[in-house]
């Protein structure tokens, strides 16, 4: 069954899933380097990454022992679409969209 809207919205309105899905804009990661730069449990990360995979944000597969984790873009391309249908905002660039992530939850230069 694919996910709803109702999931996909719910899976973006957590600023410490946020944060993965802009770390897995980078590169495919193992569960044990999503969970490295939050100060929460392995097992909370997993929650969220569950989460995540229901939405159909993220995809995870098994690759010998470890876990990895695969950002899966066009899931929010029915959001995407949605909010377009008010007539309110412009086609989502991804592009753009991406850069706005990587500003912010990068980390402040000193």
């Amino acid at each position: 069954m694919a996910p709803t809207l109702d999931t996909v919205f719910a899976a973006l309105a957590d600023p410490t899933r946020r944060a993965i899905l802009s770390m897995l804009l980078e590169d495919d990661m193992a569960v044990t380097d999503v969970a490295e730069p939050f100060e929460m449990s392995l097992a909370a990360i997993s929650k969220h990454l569950g989460v995540l995979t229901a939405a159909g944000l993220i995809t995870q597969e098994k690759r010998g022992r470890v876990k990895w984790c695969k950002l899966e873009p066009d899931a929010m391309k029915g959001a995407s679409v949605w909010m377009q249908g008010f007539g309110q905002f412009e086609p989502v660039n991804l592009d753009a969209f991406e850069a706005f992530l990587e500003r912010e939850f990068s980390d402040p230069e000193p």
